[in-house]
């Protein structure tokens, strides 16, 4: 059933959904409610691994690795269009596919964020709650500068430091739980799939398809998803934010909450962007109580 050398650390059945013969890797565990978990960059569903666990008794858990991530087939540009709107209609393809067209939960992280808000927007009878972690489903907040670390990994010297020497996923590995450092069995998990240049292609294509200025090829989609959010206003909402985080700082969370002021939020002051690692033995139960009561 494994075969990536995980062992324990990740003990779950492995599925794949063609994808025009790419394989798109996806975790389907437990049964009952669907809840959809989705991850950004540089991670994969391995961020997920523990809160699957702890949901999975009692709903049926979706955790997709984006086509490039993960144990998903890692094509080079030409067949595949690495940008924000494939993401999407991967996720309908593949929810699609499953037959989950009932209220579904979603929790999203980094990246996931803007994914899975953009399958709200265009299936909002299709969602339930949202759990929200570090994340973004709208532009740059007014104001607020574009982070350095990202302008770096954007230009020609940080490219080649992500796709020569893994600079984005290692950076990530040691700089992103502040409360809790990542031990190193970790690390080489969440980097473990990014073990080439060929197999960097995503890790890179993701910071280049963030979108800054009109013309860009995400940013019409980015535009409509922000534009679309009141509709969720009334919608249960649990936000769980690490404050150390160095890109989805503060500003971010005074966005999501100025939007959806009723949400539940809470804050771990000492944690970073990767919340959920860094404290997720705070957070799983939070999540379970409000997908119990939310």
């Amino acid at each position: 059933m494994v075969k990536h050398g995980l062992g324990d650390l990740y003990p779950f059945e492995s599925r794949y959904l063609n994808r025009g013969g790419l394989r798109y890797h996806y975790l389907d565990e437990g049964s009952g409610e669907p809840v959809v978990m989705l991850h950004g960059n540089p991670t994969w569903s391995f961020y997920y691994r523990n809160l699957v666990l702890a949901l999975r008794d009692r709903y049926r858990v979706i955790v997709p690795d984006h086509i490039g991530c993960g144990l998903s087939d890692k094509p080079g540009d030409a067949q595949y269009d690495y940008t924000l709107g494939s993401r999407v209609q991967d996720l309908e393809a593949l929810l699609d596919c499953l037959g989950v067209n009932r209220p579904m939960d979603l929790i999203m992280h980094d990246w996931g964020g803007m994914i899975g808000m953009a399958y709200a927007v265009r299936h909002p009878e299709r969602i339930r709650r949202f759990v929200v972690l570090n994340t973004a489903a709208f532009h740059l907040p007014a104001g607020k500068q574009f982070p350095r670390a990202l302008t770096l990994a954007r230009s020609r010297l940080g490219g080649y430091l992500v796709r020569r020497f893994n600079a984005f996923c290692l950076a990530a590995s040691y700089l992103c739980c502040r409360e809790n450092p990542m031990p190193r069995r970790i690390r080489r998990a969440y980097c473990l799939p990014y073990d080439s240049w060929r197999n960097r292609v995503a890790v890179l294509r993701f910071v280049q398809d963030i979108p800054l200025r009109p013309g860009d090829k995400a940013y019409d989609l980015v535009a409509k998803v922000q534009e679309n959010l009141e509709q969720f206003v009334d919608r249960p909402m649990l936000i769980c934010w690490g404050m150390k985080d160095f890109v989805f700082d503060r500003d971010f969370l005074k966005e999501w909450v100025r939007r959806f002021p009723k949400a539940e939020v809470h804050r771990f002051e000492r944690a970073g962007h990767y919340v959920l690692e860094d404290v997720g033995d705070q957070i799983a139960p939070l999540v379970r109580d409000f997908l119990s009561y939310g």
